[in-house]
C-alpha cells in the first residue's frame, strides 16, 4: 500500500525539541533576566520627515517594463541602493573578520512586539499578554547597535506593524544611521499608506509571510485577504528601491498552496524563502496549539513533503528566485527526519536578538530562555558557553539566515560569491549564497 494511503497513528509533537539537559540549563536559571538600567536621555525618536521623496508617491507608470526586467533577473539598482546593501552587509562582514574579539554582530533582530493580530496554529512566537518595546528601548537599541559593527536591522514580532508609527520612526532613525532595514510582516496591516511611509523612510526588504492562497483552519497568513496590499507593494518597489519576497512555512496541510505561492511569486518577479514547520525548540507555556495540531509534519507526511521539496529543487535549478540553495532544500529532508549536521552557527557572535524588554539572546529559538546573556549596552555573550550550547542546539535548528551567515565564514566562498555579483554590476543577487 502506498505510504500516503497508510493509516498511521498521529502523535502530537513534544513540547520542545532541545535535549532535556540543555533545555533545563537554559530555562531554569537561578535568577530572573537582568533589568535594563534607566537612560539619561529623553528616549524619543526624532519625528520622521514624510514624504522625503514626494515624487515617489505617484504610481509607477513603467511597472510592466520593470516587472519584465525583474523576471529576467535584470532589475536595475542605482549606486545609492548598491551602497546601502554593501554598507549593511559587506563592510560589517569585513570588519568582523579583521577586528579583535569574537563579538561583531552583522544583523540584529529587534523584537518590537511579542503580540500578534493572527493566530497561526504552528506559531509560538507571540504572547498577547506581553507589552511591546518602548520607544526609549528601541532608540537605545539602535544607538547601541550603531556603536558595534552591526548595520542590518530586522524588526521582529509577533507582528511589528501592530504599531506602524513606531516602526516608521525607528526605520527613519536607523536608515539615517546607515542601517539596512528588513521588515517581516503578515501584511494584514500593510496598507498602502503604511507601505509609502516605510518605503520612504528607507526599508530595504519586505519579508511577506504567507502560507496559503486562501485562509484555512490553522493557517491565517493567506494571500487573498491582503491581495490589494500585495499588488501595491509589488508595484511600488521599483520606485522606492526595496525588494519583496514570500516567506513560506511548509506545513502538512498547505503543500499545494506552497506550489501556488511559488508560481505567484515567479509571475511577479519576486523571490521565495521556505521553512519546514517546526515545533518549539524551548517549551512555551503560552502556546495553546500543542495538541491535535494540523500544521505540524508527521512521519506519514514525509513522502509528500519529499515530493514537494523535489519540485522546489527543480524550480530552483530552472531559474526561480529562491533564498534557499538547492543544497539547503535537499537538507530539509534530513532535518524533517531529525538528522542535522553541525553547521557553524554564529548566533551570539554575528547575529543577536533584542527582546522587547531590552535583554539579549543569541537567536530566535532562544527567545524564551532565562539564561543571562546581558542587555543592550552590556552584552554577556561568551564563546565557550555558546559553543557548548551549540553542540546540541544547532543539530535541532534549521535557520536559513543563520545558516547562510555561518556558511559565509569561509573566505574562499565569500570571495567567489562577491566576484560573481561584481560581474553582474551588483545588480541584485545572482544565485543563492549557500
Amino acid at each position: 500500500m502506498p505510504i500516503q494511503e497508510q493509516h498511521v497513528q498521529r502523535e502530537d509533537p513534544p513540547p520542545f525539541r532541545l535535549d532535556v539537559q540543555l533545555h533545563d540549563l537554559l530555562t531554569k536559571a537561578p535568577a530572573p533576566r537582568p533589568q535594563l538600567l534607566p537612560s539619561n536621555g529623553d528616549g524619543k525618536f526624532p519625528e520622521p520627515v514624510f514624504p522625503q521623496h514626494p515624487d515617489l508617491l505617484a504610481q509607477d507608470d513603467n511597472y510592466e517594463e520593470n516587472l519584465a526586467s525583474a523576471k529576467a533577473g535584470k532589475r536595475h539598482w542605482n549606486a545609492s541602493l548598491v551602497y546601502r546593501a554593501v554598507n549593511g552587509w559587506m563592510f560589517p562582514y569585513m570588519k568582523s573578520r579583521v577586528l579583535p574579539g569574537p563579538f561583531h554582530p552583522i544583523i540584529a533582530y529587534l523584537f518590537t512586539e511579542w503580540k500578534c493580530n493572527l493566530d497561526c496554529h504552528y506559531c509560538w512566537a507571540f504572547d498577547n499578554s506581553v507589552k511591546g518595546m518602548t520607544e526609549e528601548v528601541a532608540k537605545r537599541s539602535i544607538d547601541w547597535l550603531h556603536s558595534t559593527t552591526c548595520r542590518v536591522l530586522a524588526f521582529m514580532g509577533g507582528e511589528p506593524l501592530l504599531r506602524p508609527q513606531l516602526i516608521h520612526k525607528a526605520s527613519y532613525y536607523a536608515a539615517k544611521k546607515g542601517f539596512w532595514i528588513y521588515l517581516p510582516t503578515n501584511a494584514r496591516l500593510l496598507r498602502p499608506d503604511v507601505i509609502d511611509r516605510l518605503a520612504d523612510s528607507g526599508v530595504a526588504i519586505f519579508n511577506f509571510a504567507v502560507d496559503a492562497v486562501d485562509e484555512k483552519p490553522g493557517l491565517a497568513k493567506a494571500l487573498t485577504p491582503v491581495r490589494k496590499y500585495f499588488d501595491y507593494l509589488i508595484r511600488k518597489q521599483y520606485k522606492y528601491g526595496y525588494a519583496v519576497f514570500f516567506n513560506i512555512n511548509i506545513c502538512r496541510n498547505n503543500l499545494e498552496d506552497v506550489k501556488q505561492l511559488t508560481e505567484i511569486a515567479r509571475d511577479h518577479g519576486i523571490a521565495t524563502d521556505y521553512h519546514l514547520n517546526e515545533s518549539p525548540m524551548i517549551e512555551q507555556d503560552h502556546f495553546k496549539h500543542y495538541d491535535e495540531n494540523d500544521t505540524f509534519i508527521h512521519p506519514q507526511d514525509f513522502a509528500k513533503v519529499d515530493e514537494l521539496v523535489d519540485w522546489l529543487i527543480e524550480k530552483n535549478k530552472s531559474g526561480y528566485k529562491m533564498v534557499n540553495s538547492v543544497k539547503r532544500l535537499q537538507d530539509m529532508k534530513a532535518f524533517m527526519r531529525g538528522k542535522v549536521e553541525p553547521w557553524n552557527c554564529r548566533a551570539g557572535q554575528n547575529s543577536i536578538i533584542i527582546r522587547v524588554d531590552g535583554t539579549l539572546a543569541p537567536c530566535f529559538p532562544m527567545y524564551s530562555a532565562t539564561h543571562d546573556w546581558g542587555v543592550i549596552e552590556n552584552h554577556k555573550f561568551e564563546v565557550p558557553q555558546l559553543n557548548e550550547m551549540k553542540k546540541s542546539c544547532q543539530t535541532h535548528c534549521f535557520s536559513t539566515l543563520n545558516h547562510n551567515l555561518g556558511f559565509c565564514y569561509n573566505d574562499t566562498r565569500v570571495l567567489k560569491w562577491v566576484m560573481k555579483q561584481a560581474g553582474h554590476g551588483f545588480q541584485g543577487v545572482s544565485g543563492s549564497f549557500a
